[in-house]
């Protein structure tokens, strides 16, 4: 009866294995190639833990691992052959380590026919790391010391859906359409805290989510949204932006949901879309707040009783402005799905 337990275990294992659709020699030899300063859970043998190890270079990488953990360790080289193995890695965590631009060694990353996500935070690049494979779909970056984007370095990187880059040492001319070509099913990019003065160009037409929070910005092109039709989340709290910096309707982009704009020189309310949800306008040096000037629809025409003619505002965030309260009343008729204003 003293093995029963045993045999359950046994079960248990082989039948997590197979749900994993791992072969049990390949199993076996998974865990055997272990390297001593991981750790390869017997439950889960497609990943390998080598985190928080004070590791200084990459062990050797069993040839069955999916997701690699090498975060929080002292690691200055990207190794070639220690991921020579490693060609099936789907998830590679480098976060906090000490890899410079140099110490990716050639053929590191693009060898890695499959991997999706690649994390390298608070690392000590100074470059965005060239080749990358084909397969990405995540690529964090951010604080590093990040100056450059290769030309060319996201072509045929076509699945890369997150860009990752905040707070580095980017400004406007490293950010432009040829550093960016190829990025073509892009949703989300994250260019804060770096040192932009101007809004990047060339940003892909599936973009959705824009992070650009404290840059240097002082102004938007007119129609600068026209080409990002599908852009529904943008952030660029903490810039230089007055009101004389954004042009009449800039902001009135249907596609547009939740804009913030907190801690900027703005002296007005700008022009927003009768679609928008969320807008952050807290700590500018706004005066006062006319419904009938930011009403996106003319209040007259405000129906309780259809959707369509309702702005959509739910959220309205004014303090460290200069307005006093009460807020007033042509502001509450116009935007009547209001359930939060902060003044």
């Amino acid at each position: 009866m003293a093995q029963l337990p045993n045999l359950f275990c046994i079960v248990l294992l082989v039948g997590t294995v197979l749900s994993q659709d791992m072969p049990y020699e390949e199993y076996l030899a998974q865990l055997q190639a272990c390297p001593k300063e991981c750790r390869c859970p017997p439950n889960f043998p497609h990943a390998v833990y080598c985190d928080n190890k004070g590791l200084k270079s990459i062990p050797q990488i069993p040839p069955h691992t999916w997701y690699l953990y090498l975060q929080n360790n002292n690691i200055e080289v990207l190794s070639a052959d220690a991921l020579r193995n490693a060609t099936s890695l789907r998830w590679l965590n480098l976060n906090r380590n000490k890899i410079t631009s140099e110490g990716v060694e050639a053929g590191a990353i693009s060898g890695m026919s499959h991997l999706a996500h690649l994390y390298m935070d608070d690392n000590l690049l100074s470059s965005v790391p060239s080749p990358l494979p084909t397969s990405l779909e995540q690529l964090r970056l951010s604080r590093n010391r990040i100056s450059k984007i290769p030309a060319g370095v996201f072509v045929g990187v076509g699945k890369l859906s997150l860009l990752d880059l905040q707070g580095n040492k980017l400004m406007d001319d490293a950010v432009t359409e040829v550093n960016l070509k190829g990025l073509n099913n892009l949703v989300q990019i994250n260019l804060a805290k770096n040192q932009l003065s101007s809004m990047p160009l060339g940003l892909p037409s599936t973009t959705t989510q824009l992070f650009l929070d404290g840059n240097n910005i002082e102004k938007i092109p007119a129609g600068y949204f026209k080409g990002l039709p599908k852009v529904a989340f943008i952030r660029l709290n903490y810039n230089k932006l007055n009101s004389n910096g954004i042009p009449k309707n800039v902001f009135n982009v249907s596609s547009i949901l939740d804009l913030q704009l907190s801690h900027n020189q703005l002296t007005e309310v700008p022009d927003i879309s009768s679609g928008l949800e969320h807008l952050h306008l807290d700590h500018n040096s706004i005066k006062t707040v006319d419904g009938s000037n930011i009403c996106p629809v003319s209040i007259d025409t405000v129906d309780d009783f259809i959707n369509d003619s309702v702005p959509q505002l739910r959220y309205l965030r004014l303090d460290g402005n200069e307005i006093k309260p009460p807020i007033p009343r042509d502001v509450i008729l116009c935007f009547r799905l209001l359930r939060s204003i902060v003044i």
